[in-house]
């Protein structure tokens, strides 16, 4: 006989509870950004105001691409998006991360922690390592807008200024 314990079913390997036919949960935020994904679609890499974070995971196949639009003026975030190729926890860290980043200052970005990411989807262990691309994408995408920033020229750097001016 199976002893239910909150979502898990004691004494069976998550995989021999699929075989059985016992549904996997995983917690409703996870399935709301799995279901419905914020911020799904890609900037121009070329933007001087774009930067982007292209991480991946071998071991699991998860691949995930992160970018963040930036104001030049403000050093704010005021957009975001996302592609991920993984499993629904991947999708759902991705998606989190997008919407966190939205409206911050790039230092403030810098400390989000993959810890709070993965608790606020109540993540299972086995699946910390979308928390932590989702972390290391964040990462990736502000070193790459402030590469890009540092190679601009004075000139360079007010054109920028001047087109992210007529988007805003």
């Amino acid at each position: 006989m199976l002893k239910l314990a909150g979502n898990r079913v004691l004494g069976l390997a998550p995989r021999v509870a699929a075989a059985a036919g016992l549904p996997r949960l995983y917690h409703e935020r996870v399935v709301d950004h799995y279901n419905n994904p914020r911020n799904v679609g890609s900037f121009d890499k070329n933007d001087p105001t774009v930067g982007t974070g292209l991480v991946g995971a071998p071991a699991c196949g998860d691949v995930m691409k992160l970018q963040i639009k930036v104001d030049d003026e403000s050093g704010k975030i005021v957009d975001a998006c996302f592609k991920t190729f993984g499993c629904g926890s991947a999708i759902a860290s991705s998606s989190v991360a997008t919407e966190w980043v939205k409206g911050k200052q790039m230092e403030e970005v810098l400390t989000i922690k993959n810890t709070e990411i993965a608790k606020h989807l109540s993540l299972p262990p086995v699946k910390l390592h979308c928390s932590m691309l989702a972390e290391d994408a964040i990462k990736a995408a502000v070193k790459d807008y402030e590469a890009k920033r540092a190679k601009l020229s004075p000139t360079e750097q007010a054109v920028a200024l001047e087109k992210a001016a007529e988007f805003a």
